[in-house]
């Protein structure tokens, strides 16, 4: 008996396998053209060969920095074929966070979208000096154009040059808790990753998948379970909501995943109510919490198609609550980030690793198929991280009797005041119950007497005024008074990191400077 009995094939076999299976239907679609399932294999060969060609190997590790294209996708496959390590750069991300990460995973090879970071692309090319080949996606004054060179290979039919347990991606965490950290995954984690997608979270029976986040991160996780059920994914290059809108109608969209943010400026957009939404059968949400009563608002202007997922980069997906889940007449589970996925194991524990009761906050830990193997080059990380033999994902939550999970806050974003504890997450959902709250973040800022005094910023709606003793009153009436703000800030924005989520680094930076958190 051999454990090759029971392998799995990788999320590259999955994809060849799915667009030699559709290859006259439409992979991929954007505004002005549109890549068919055989087109798709043709232009992942034809690339794997241009890579082969140019020297690249079984285990040279490669970065990819583009907008939602896909030919950029198609060049991930190819490159993973190949047997390379890929880490994609993020779209908004500076230069010297991609410089860091280059460094930080010893990137030997480039593939730069030029349509849309071609300066971006040169910068990088010039100043990391371990790279040994660079690739363009289009024309640019550096590299090689990587699909003039695919033209150049002729036909070549893509193969699949690896196993279930070399190695496939090295994914860097968003940093929202310090310097960002390279989780390292086989190929068979991100096959786990995808067939969970498939069985949790109620995706539609043939996808008409609207992808507006980057789909080099968690947006892209439902690219593959999309084409594997045959259906299409419409690429956008950013968020904008007139245009969201109007491809839904368009397009009959049956399925999107937007953050928290984006979903707040949908509703806030005077388009909303005048926009046949009638095709769309689920969207998705993640990356941060969604306010209570804006997803009440969501249910009754968008429909019954909410679902929310979480996990993170270091183990997806952990938990779905599920669209039967979104019932307004039980709405104080919309608190919930739902029940674990029918595949992960989830446990709340506490310092010493014992398993808290029931009703009270310990912290998220999980095991299973989808979680990492390893920090890259960061071992100490590692084994603090993965202690025990479960990953310790660092958010606190409650469980209730029927299991589901109500995450109160990161465990580095706990307050303590006059020896209290505070979960922020808590009093933000109070906060944002207001009509006139439209966002809102709470953090700890120094304090003689409490040590940490809890501050609200709060980004008020439009055309509204909301009073700040008004909105103090509201937490001390809901929680007491030992969470409600000693202070409310009005601003205009909130800081968001490149994946949607309030930079709470940021907003604690303008207070903390030169002193110590006693808490992350």
């Amino acid at each position: 008996m051999t454990t090759a009995l029971y392998g799995t094939p990788t999320g590259v076999d999955l994809t060849l396998r799915a667009f030699r299976r559709y290859p006259d239907r439409i992979a991929f679609a954007w505004d002005g053209g549109s890549l068919s399932y055989g087109g798709a294999l043709a232009m992942i060969g034809r690339m794997q060969a241009a890579m082969a060609a140019a020297g690249l190997r079984h285990g040279d590790r490669m970065a990819l920095l583009s907008a939602n294209r896909a030919d950029a996708w198609c060049a991930g496959v190819a490159a993973q074929a190949l047997g390379l390590v890929i880490t994609w750069l993020h779209p908004i991300g500076s230069l010297d966070d991609h410089l860091e990460v280059l460094e930080d995973a010893g990137i030997e090879a480039l593939v730069i979208d030029a349509a849309n970071y071609r300066d971006r692309g040169g910068e990088l090319a010039a100043r990391h000096p371990g790279l040994k080949t660079v690739f363009t996606i289009g024309p640019a004054n550096y590299g090689m154009d990587l699909l003039a060179a695919a033209e150049q290979a002729g036909e070549a039919s893509p193969k699949s040059l690896i196993g279930q347990d070399d190695y496939g991606s090295l994914a860097y965490t968003g940093g929202t808790t310090g310097k960002s950290k390279g989780a390292l995954r086989r190929h068979a984690s991100w096959t786990a990753v995808t067939t969970s997608i498939l069985g949790n979270f109620e995706l539609p029976r043939t996808p008409r998948y609207l992808a507006v986040a980057p789909i080099t991160h968690v947006a892209g996780t439902k690219v593959l379970p999309t084409l594997m059920l045959g259906g299409t994914v419409y690429l956008q290059k950013g968020f904008d909501a007139g245009r969201v809108l109007e491809t839904i109608q368009r397009e009959r969209i049956n399925m999107a995943l937007l953050v928290p943010t984006m979903i707040y400026v949908l509703l806030d957009h005077p388009a909303l109510d005048s926009t046949d939404l009638s095709s769309l059968e689920l969207l998705m949400y993640g990356a941060s919490p969604m306010s209570p009563s804006r997803l009440v608002e969501g249910l009754e202007r968008i429909g019954p198609v909410f679902s929310q997922l979480y996990g993170q980069t270091e183990g997806y997906p952990l938990t779905v609550l599920r669209k039967a889940d979104h019932d307004k007449a039980s709405s104080e589970r919309f608190a919930s980030c739902g029940h674990p996925v029918a595949d992960v194991e989830i446990r709340l524990l506490d310092d010493e690793l014992s398993e808290v009761p029931t009703g009270e906050a310990g912290e998220i830990c999980a095991r299973g198929p989808q979680v990492m193997e390893q920090y890259w080059k960061r071992p100490d990380q590692t084994a603090e991280t993965l202690k025990g033999g479960w990953l310790h994902t660092g958010d606190i939550a409650r469980a209730d009797e029927r299991g589901y999970l109500y995450i109160v806050d990161r465990k580095k974003d706990m307050i303590v005041t006059g020896g209290f504890n505070v979960f922020p997450r808590e009093v933000e959902d109070v906060l944002t119950s207001h009509p006139g709250v439209a966002m809102v973040a709470v953090i700890g800022v120094p304090d003689q007497k409490w040590g940490e005094a809890v501050t609200a910023l709060v980004v008020p709606r439009s055309g509204a005024a909301p009073d700040a003793a008004e909105l103090i009153q509201l937490v001390k009436n809901r929680k007491g008074a030992a969470q409600a703000p000693k202070r409310v800030e009005f601003v205009d924005a909130l800081p968001l990191t490149a994946v949607g989520k309030v930079d709470k680094k940021v907003l604690r930076a303008r207070y903390w400077a030169g002193q110590q958190r006693l808490v992350g």
